[in-house]
């Protein structure tokens, strides 16, 4: 059973247990592509939280953009992040907003390093 420490050490606690429980029917070398294919997409908490406070300065949406929320971002951006009320509750709620785009990349992840071995 691979290490998720040692594949993707940058994990959050929840998220690395959620990985782990993923790959665990993985062998070596389908984690070892996993990993370097989820680090190129997963979103970090800190980047989600700079787009969430980047919306107090005119140009909200953009955390919703980054988690591939695009109808979202769009209503975002033209009601000045649902009058700075939505962008205050993606202030809140950063960490769940990039758990659930971080979860949604591992599965298409795991799904294609499946399908190619």
């Amino acid at each position: 059973m691979p290490n998720v420490m040692q594949l993707l050490p940058m994990l959050e606690p929840e998220e690395m247990t959620y990985i782990q429980g993923l790959i665990k029917d993985m062998n070596d070398n389908q984690a070892q592509q996993f990993a370097n294919i989820y680090m190129n997409r997963r979103k970090d908490t800190q980047t989600i939280l700079i787009a969430a406070v980047v919306g107090f300065l005119g140009i909200a949406g953009i955390q919703r953009f980054l988690t591939n929320q695009t109808g979202m971002g769009l209503l975002y951006l033209f009601t000045m992040g649902l009058c700075f009320i939505g962008t205050i509750i993606d202030l809140v709620n950063h960490r769940t907003l990039t758990f659930d785009y971080n979860i949604q990349m591992a599965h298409q992840t795991a799904a294609l390093v499946r399908s190619v071995s």
